[in-house]
């Protein structure tokens, strides 16, 4: 029994350090608004919105092992239900971003029951072919009078509530950090529960884990939806910051964006989301920063080198180095003199 206790207390000391890590997080974000530009503060906000809709993927990829290619389909359809929602019937801006979550875990749920009978490379094509389409479905002539066309939806960026002295990109930032940190919040209470367990044992031993009494067929099937959901509140929030919803802003491109970005911040991880937004987000400007002339070939070095350096992403490469350090300090506290 005190061998347990002992055993608890390190464990509670590491909670609280991880406790204060996310708070000292939180603060830095909250002060970034005040000191940096409006256009930095956009880009920011765009990188919010892009770590919802990896931590989205990566419940799909990295935690259940379904590979997609298309999740840029669900980006659009939320920043699509959004912009029609706002345009054509008046709805306020923080109304449509439930409303196109809720569109968008449908949409997943529905896509997902016959990608059932799909798996590896082949659910890999049936999603890029759903991201492949997307544009084109946007462009058709039944859904102009809603989507535009390719002339696309134009939005008007809110106002901050007159009681706070914001300007319009600190106020939406904020708004997109507090749809941030409550997805985040929820996708942890999700991931180290039951429900966690279940998706990675589907992923790691499916037929293992039928044989124990998870039903796989509905795991995989809400698990689409609920990483649909994540996304389309991404595109929601994405359509809002930029003021403006087309078929090209979300090509193909943009699906194998959002998996690099997954990649990149690591695999079945909740903070890896944060590493891969702010790569896919400011690494293409370093690049056309650096090479005017090919900044896409600069781009791929930056990927290549990224992917040499961290095999298991940003967020495998900061855990290694954490229990690196925590190695080292408790050799230090034994050599320690009593």
């Amino acid at each position: 029994m005190a061998e347990l206790v002992l055993a608890a207390v390190p464990r509670r000391k590491l909670e609280l350090k991880q406790f204060a890590g996310v708070a000292v997080l939180l603060l830095v974000a909250c002060v970034l608004p005040f000191v940096l530009g409006n256009y930095r503060v956009f880009q920011l906000t765009m990188a919010l919105a892009y770590a919802i809709a990896l931590l989205g993927l990566n419940m799909l990829t990295g935690f259940n092992g379904q590979i997609s290619l298309g999740h840029g389909a669900f980006f659009a359809i939320g920043a699509y239900t959004a912009a029609v929602l706002m345009d054509k019937a008046g709805v306020p801006y923080w109304a449509t971003i439930p409303v196109a979550g809720f569109v968008c875990l449908v949409a997943g749920f529905l896509f997902g029951l016959p990608a059932l009978r799909l798996e590896g490379l082949y659910l890999a094509l049936a999603t890029f072919a759903l991201g492949v389409a997307m544009p084109q479905i946007l462009k058709h002539k039944s859904l102009e009078h809603w989507t535009g066309g390719a002339m696309g939806v134009v939005l008007v960026k809110p106002e901050a509530p007159s009681f706070l002295p914001l300007n319009q990109d600190q106020w939406f930032y904020f708004f997109t950090l507090f749809w941030a940190v409550l997805l985040f919040v929820a996708a942890w209470n999700l991931l180290r529960g039951r429900v966690g367990r279940a998706l990675i044992a589907i992923r790691d031993q499916p037929i293992a884990a039928e044989a124990m009494g998870v039903n796989t067929a509905i795991y995989k099937s809400l698990t689409f939806g609920v990483s649909a959901l994540y996304t389309g509140v991404a595109g929601a929030l994405a359509a809002i910051a930029v003021q403006f919803a087309s078929p090209d802003s979300f090509t193909v491109f943009l699906s194998l964006s959002l998996l690099v970005g997954v990649v990149v911040g690591g695999l079945a991880s909740i903070s890896g989301a944060i590493y891969g937004a702010l790569f896919i987000q400011f690494i293409p400007n370093v690049a056309d920063e650096i090479s005017k002339a090919a900044p896409w070939a600069i781009y791929g070095i930056f990927l290549i080198g990224f992917m040499y350096l961290m095999p298991t992403g940003v967020a495998g490469l900061v855990r290694m180095l954490r229990h690196r350090l925590r190695i080292s300090s408790s050799v230090s506290d034994r050599k320690e003199p009593t």
